[in-house]
């Protein structure tokens, strides 16, 4: 099958996008009981639990594009119960009962996302077959022998399976494969689909939603906009990676940059050939990170980290699309599906996400000032923004709850580092992640840099 279209010629249009009648914009004044700035998946979890909660609240929900313009419309599917960090890590800042509860909320969370799509007949596509993560050389499947024990010791022994090599490449075919890990914790999804649901839900439990809405500012008691300002006692940032435009918040987080591309529908015999014809999440064990999924309708989305952090903390629509970067994301599809080399890609996008210093997501209520924060997934937010909806409801409404006291509650990442030592640090941070991947395939054995990188990220 040749190629049509060269992925220069593609626009920055997601796969999950759809065009659709676009909200009003605030253009008064107005009084809320919680307002929340971002209507993304962190935002709309939030309403939507707090509507269910008390039907009586005022929710307003302020958007400076659209319902899902950021990271909740431009992923790659994932609800995962994965965390950016290590438990190990995890339970040297809390304990090691508060990490072993984390992975718990963090397995129940898919199944929470699940229950309420069916309850509230939201069609996401959302499918729970689990995660693969392929071992594709000798260093990969050191780490994934590595990791079996790291869990089993931590008191967790069924969190990952180990899979030889055939039983790993009757799962996914790729190229290569000597071995593999495989959770049963992480589901599918359409990311379009479930954001507009949810935007929906929440409007007909009585939120509202103002897009074209940017927040100039927020603080105690009041959001101001260009067309009016929203009074409330409880403000809720829930903005990810455009944290960083706003001022003070700089150095809370860097947005990173994630880019993905989608074929064409694969035909039934290639998918049969490739063991694709299933919805399983599934990457390889590489440190610079892909994921990948086949959709309902059969296409292949393959995503990657790789493209650069800008000066400033600056996010913009422009860095959506890196040629060379998507270009290396292809070539990575097609090493690991050689078949697929002729196979016609129909979209390409990016988007930003937000990463605190220490790596470790966040979710807390200054009860103070009545502001609410939650974020800095690290791209493994689909699943944790609902945790973290559930969390902020009972913070905000003051219900007890065991999720209150899990280690990600009021957790304070350190600012990161003023200009220009950010961007060097981050920059070389993500060269040495794909020196450590280089250095693997020509070692065969597991990374020296890549280690160090893991060990100041807390990935060990």
């Amino acid at each position: 099958m040749s190629v049509t279209r060269t992925l220069a010629a593609l626009p920055n249009v997601p796969l999950w996008h759809e065009d659709a009648e676009r909200r009003k914009a605030l253009d008064s004044d107005i009084d809320a009981d919680v307002a929340i700035v971002g209507a993304g998946y962190t935002g709309l979890w939030t309403a939507y639990y707090l509507l269910k909660a008390d039907p009586t609240l005022r929710v307003v929900v302020i958007e400076r594009e659209y319902a899902g313009y950021g990271a909740s419309g431009r992923n790659g599917g994932w609800a995962s119960a994965i965390f950016p960090i290590s438990l190990q890590h995890v339970a040297k800042s809390s304990s090691h009962a508060a990490a072993l509860a984390l992975q718990a909320a963090m397995n129940d969370t898919v199944d929470e996302i699940g229950r309420v799509l069916r309850d509230e007949g939201i069609d996401a596509n959302y499918v729970k077959q689990g995660f693969l993560s392929l071992a594709r050389s000798s260093a990969h499947l050191s780490r994934a022998h590595a990791t079996v024990r790291a869990f089993a010791a931590f008191g967790l022994p069924d969190q990952w399976r180990f899979l030889a090599a055939r039983d790993a490449s009757a799962m996914v075919a790729a190229k290569g494969v000597v071995g593999g890990l495989y959770t049963e914790h992480c589901a599918l999804v359409h990311p379009g689909r479930l954001v507009r649901g949810l935007a929906h839900t929440v409007e007909a439990l009585g939120a509202r939603i103002y897009e074209k809405t940017p927040a100039t500012s927020f603080h105690s008691g009041s959001v101001i906009t260009p067309g009016g300002k929203v009074r409330a006692p409880v403000i809720v940032r829930a903005t990810e990676g455009f944290t960083t435009q706003f001022k003070e918040y700089r150095r809370t987080l860097i947005p990173l940059y994630s880019l993905v591309l989608a074929t064409e529908p694969l035909p039934q015999h290639l998918r049969t050939e490739l063991n694709l014809d299933h919805r399983i999440a599934f990457n390889d064990m590489r440190h610079l990170r892909v994921y990948a999924q086949v959709t309902a309708d059969g296409r292949l989305v393959f995503g990657g980290r790789g493209a650069p952090y800008h000066f400033g903390s600056k996010v913009s629509s422009e860095y959506d699309i890196v040629d060379d970067v998507h270009e290396k994301i292809q070539a990575t599809m097609t090493e690991f599906f050689p078949a697929l080399s002729g196979i016609r890609m129909t979209h390409r996008w990016g988007g930003a996400l937000g990463v605190p210093r220490d790596w470790h997501p966040s979710v807390g209520l200054d009860r103070a000032s009545g502001l609410a924060w939650a974020g800095q997934y690290v791209g493994d937010g689909v699943a944790t923004s609902n945790l973290a909806g559930r969390i902020l409801r009972n913070l905000i409404l003051e219900r007890d709850e065991e999720i209150n006291r899990l280690p990600i509650v009021n957790h304070r990442s350190p600012q990161w580092e003023p200009e220009p030592f950010r961007w060097l640090g981050v920059n070389l941070g993500l060269c040495a992640a794909a020196i450590g991947d280089a250095e693997e395939r020509l070692a065969k054995r597991p990374s020296r840099v890549a280690h160090v990188l893991e060990s100041l990220t807390g990935a060990h």
